[in-house]
């Protein structure tokens, strides 16, 4: 056996400690900047938004309105809140797609999970279907159509909801779901544990594809949107980037697929306000 010195073990040990922390720090997820450029009263921006080709539509539990794209105006509302018996508890994020509007649907906090999709007519705002998954995965926050397929995440939560001795579900089991034309499962993927670690104690409340090929993924609270990919192996997703966005505070997202900006629709909770934001056109982050 060839024996080497105490120079050469010090030499190869620092070289092997400087390739180990550049490797780590390759991995760590790029950080990019958003910026909000416009700022619309909406009254209903309580749990997301949705973007069309002249308007948006802000969403609370249950109720929708459409505004003006440019003003803001609100122009048209669908309101459930008054039907006692309405089976529509907790809406959530949504996405427009061929003059109807698709959003998730949840009994959130109710227990055990159930979840649905429910579906607007656009040129009337009257709703005309849903898709039952009963109780599945989780809550259903959010939905999207890319690539031939919808895609969607149950959440789950670390919060202990009234009347429960352990936590609702826990944020860990919060799952990105890919579903067929008639929402049967194909695929499913878990979220990093960072991420899970800054959304709980809630979880995954929006997502939306990028022209980019990127899935954009919002907590519930946090300021900040990951830019995210399906591994090429296993069943967790690569998180690739971060983009900072201050003034902003989770909830649903979409992005604007009518516009030839890089522009990205939210909500402000708080002030009840839907954001317009410039985002970042990120470079192959593969």
């Amino acid at each position: 056996m060839k024996r080497i010195s105490i120079k050469q073990f010090t030499f190869l040990t620092f070289h092997c400690l400087c390739a180990f922390a550049a490797s780590s720090a390759s991995a760590q997820p790029f950080e990019f900047d958003g910026k909000i450029v416009q700022r619309f009263e909406a009254d209903n921006a309580y749990q997301a938004v949705a973007v069309g080709q002249d308007a948006f539509y802000a969403i609370s539990n249950v109720r929708l309105t459409r505004h003006d794209k440019n003003t803001g105006g609100a122009l048209q509302q669908w309101d459930d809140s008054s039907q006692l018996s309405s089976p529509l508890i907790h809406l959530d994020s949504g996405v427009v797609l061929d003059k109807k509007l698709y959003s998730a649907h949840s009994n959130y906090p109710g227990w055990p999970m159930m979840s649905s999709v429910e579906v607007w007519d656009l040129t009337n705002m009257q709703h005309i279907k849903t898709h039952n998954f009963g109780v599945m995965l989780g809550s259903f926050t959010w939905l999207d159509r890319h690539n031939g397929s919808w895609w969607g995440a149950f959440a789950n939560y670390d919060i202990v909801q009234r009347g429960m001795t352990e936590p609702y579900g826990e944020t860990r089991n919060t799952v990105l779901v890919q579903f067929d034309d008639d929402f049967e499962v194909l695929q499913s993927w878990s979220l990093p544990a960072e991420i899970l670690r800054r959304m709980s104690p809630m979880s995954n409340s929006g997502g939306s594809w990028g022209s980019d090929g990127y899935l954009y993924l919002s907590g519930h609270d946090d300021p900040e949107i990951y830019v995210m990919a399906l591994p090429e192996a296993g069943s967790e997703l690569d998180w690739l980037a971060t983009v900072r966005l201050p003034g902003l505070s989770g909830q649903g997202i979409a992005w604007d697929r009518t516009s030839d900006e890089n522009t990205l629709w939210a909500i402000l909770r708080s002030t009840r306000q839907v954001l317009k934001i410039d985002m970042p056109l990120l470079p192959n982050l593969k």
